[in-house]
C-alpha cells in the first residue's frame, strides 16, 4: 500500500506531466458539463485564456451566489479557472485564494493574473495563488475564521487524508461561512488496493467518498446538517475502468455547507417562516438553497431549524425575512416529497 507521500507524488505526476488537457481523461467524473454553468456565469467563462480552460479538470459547477467583496478559498484550484470566475464575482473589494499542490498548474495558473486584471477591466489583481496541500492550510499562512466561502472542484476525492482537509476547512471558515463544492460520491466503501491504481485514481474514482462515510466525517466535525444543491450520475464508459471498479455507481454532486453551531441533526419544528425578498443577483423570481428548498419571491414558507439558520446566520440574511424563534418547539419538521413546495397552507419543504 502507498504512503500518503507516494499518492501525492502520483497524482502530482498525473495532473502536472501525464495529463495534458481535459481531453486526455478516460472518464467525465473530473470532467464539468457543458450546461453546468447557469447562464450569467457564460460570458465570464468565455473572458478566461484558453490555456486556463484547456488545462482544467473539475466535475461542477461550484460558484455560489452573494459574493460581492467576499473572501474566497478555492482548495485544489489546478489552473485557476474558478479562480478567475470568482474574481470577477467577488470584485476588486474581495480576494480569491487558489491552493494546488502541482506546480505546473499553478505556474499556468499565475501566468494569466495580469492578463485576467485586465480582461475584467480592474486596477489592481484580486487572486492569489499559493502551491501547497489542501489538507494543511495553515502552514499556507491561511488562518482560523478568515474565509467567507470555500470551494472545491472535483479535488478532495484525491487527498488520501480527507478528515484533515474537512477539519482545515472550518478552522478557516468565519462563523457563518460556507463550505460549497462539487466532488465524486460512490454508493459504497472502494477496496482500498483500488487507491493504488494510477488511472482509477487521477480519475476521480477510487478516492471517491461512500455517501454514508461523508456524512459521518461531517458529524464528528460537528456539521450536523448539508445539502446537496445538484447531483448527476457518473457513466464508465471506458471498458478498462469499468472492469475495474464498475462494481460502484458514482455520481458528481454539488454540496453546501455552513459553520453554525446550532445545526441540529434532524429537522425540528419551531413553527419558523421565511420569505425571500428577490435581492440576490440573477435571481429575481426565485433562488433554491439545495434541490428541495426553492423559495419564490414574496412567498412564506415553512422551514426547519436547520434552514432558517442557515438562512439568517450567514451572509443571506438580508434577502430573507424569518418569522418566529425557538422559544417554542413543535417537534420533529414534517417532511413533504422534495418536489413539493411548502407553503403557509401545507407542511413544509423537506430538509
Amino acid at each position: 500500500m502507498e504512503t500518503i507521500d507516494e499518492k501525492q507524488a502520483r497524482l502530482k505526476e498525473y495532473y502536472g506531466r501525464v495529463l495534458k488537457g481535459s481531453s486526455d481523461l478516460k472518464t467525465s467524473a473530473c470532467c464539468t458539463p457543458e450546461d453546468a454553468f447557469p447562464v450569467y456565469l457564460r460570458p465570464i467563462i468565455g473572458q478566461i485564456h484558453d490555456e486556463i480552460l484547456d488545462k482544467f479538470y473539475g466535475c461542477g459547477s461550484p460558484i455560489p451566489d452573494e459574493l460581492n467583496g467576499r473572501m474566497v478559498l478555492d482548495l485544489g484550484c489546478g489552473t485557476g479557472r474558478d479562480v478567475y470566475l470568482l474574481s470577477k464575482l467577488v470584485g476588486e473589494s474581495g480576494l480569491v485564494i487558489g491552493v494546488d499542490m502541482t506546480k505546473e498548474q499553478i505556474d499556468v495558473a499565475k501566468k494569466y493574473a495580469d492578463h485576467q486584471m485586465k480582461v475584467f477591466n480592474f486596477q489592481k489583481s484580486n487572486v492569489d495563488f499559493r502551491q501547497g496541500y489542501i489538507e494543511d492550510l495553515k502552514s499556507l499562512g491561511i488562518e482560523d475564521n478568515s474565509i467567507d466561502v470555500v470551494i472545491s472542484n472535483c479535488v478532495i476525492n484525491l487527498s488520501p487524508d480527507k478528515q484533515s482537509v474537512f477539519s482545515e476547512i472550518f478552522r478557516v471558515l468565519k462563523p457563518g461561512g460556507e463550505l460549497y463544492f462539487s466532488d465524486v460520491f460512490s454508493d459504497r466503501r472502494i477496496p482500498k488496493e483500488l487507491m493504488d491504481d494510477p488511472v482509477l485514481h487521477g480519475e476521480c474514482l477510487s478516492g471517491a467518498l461512500y455517501i454514508e462515510d461523508f456524512r459521518r466525517l461531517m458529524r464528528d466535525l460537528g456539521c450536523l446538517d448539508y445539502r446537496v444543491v445538484t447531483s448527476h450520475p457518473i457513466q464508465l464508459d471506458d471498458n478498462d475502468v469499468h472492469k475495474k471498479i464498475g462494481m460502484a455507481e458514482f455520481s458528481s454532486k454539488t454540496i453546501r455547507a455552513f459553520k453554525l453551531s446550532n445545526l441540529e441533526d434532524i429537522c425540528e419544528d419551531y413553527g419558523q417562516v421565511a420569505i425571500y425578498q428577490g435581492t440576490i443577483d440573477h435571481h429575481p423570481h426565485y433562488f433554491d438553497l439545495d434541490d428541495h428548498h426553492r423559495f419564490h419571491k414574496g412567498k412564506p414558507l415553512l422551514v426547519c431549524g436547520n434552514t432558517a439558520s442557515m438562512l439568517h446566520e450567514t451572509r443571506f440574511t438580508k434577502h430573507f425575512k424569518i418569522l418566529g424563534d425557538r422559544s417554542m418547539h413543535y417537534g420533529a419538521f414534517d417532511c413533504v416529497s422534495p418536489t413539493t413546495q411548502g407553503s403557509l397552507d401545507i407542511s413544509g419543504s423537506c430538509c
